[in-house]
């Protein structure tokens, strides 16, 4: 099993930046793939951005493209999400995601999330 802990939210004036962490426990060796994901009040979960193991991305949804980045260390058991130039509309609880090895990333695990709050 793995759980997954997210850290890094708060609130930021438009145009900030923040770094989500998502820390990973547990069998690690078995996650295939991680990814964010995020959902605002009243809209349905959106994907930002998924990373496998051996780093290859998936393209970010043009929300997001060009000032959010997605990352991982190994060594760390951490998922990282850099966001830049914040805006209001990125308001949203953002969540991170496992997959399991063989399922691609096709996530079972999923963490509480972290609230990010732009005005």
């Amino acid at each position: 099993h793995v759980q997954l802990v997210e850290s890094g939210g708060g609130s930021v004036r438009a145009g900030g930046s923040l770094r989500l962490s998502c820390a990973a426990s547990g069998i690690t060796n078995s996650i295939a793939c991680m990814g964010w994901f995020r959902q605002a009040p009243g809209n349905e979960r959106e994907g930002v951005s998924w990373i496998n193991r051996l780093g290859d991305v998936t393209d970010y949804p043009s929300s997001v493209k060009g000032r959010f980045t997605i990352s991982q260390d190994h060594d760390k058991n951490t998922l990282y999400l850099q966001m830049n130039s914040l805006k209001p509309e990125d308001t949203a609880m953002y969540t991170c995601a496992a997959s399991r090895v063989g399922a691609g990333c096709s996530f079972s695990y999923w963490g509480q999330g972290t609230q990010v709050t732009v005005s």
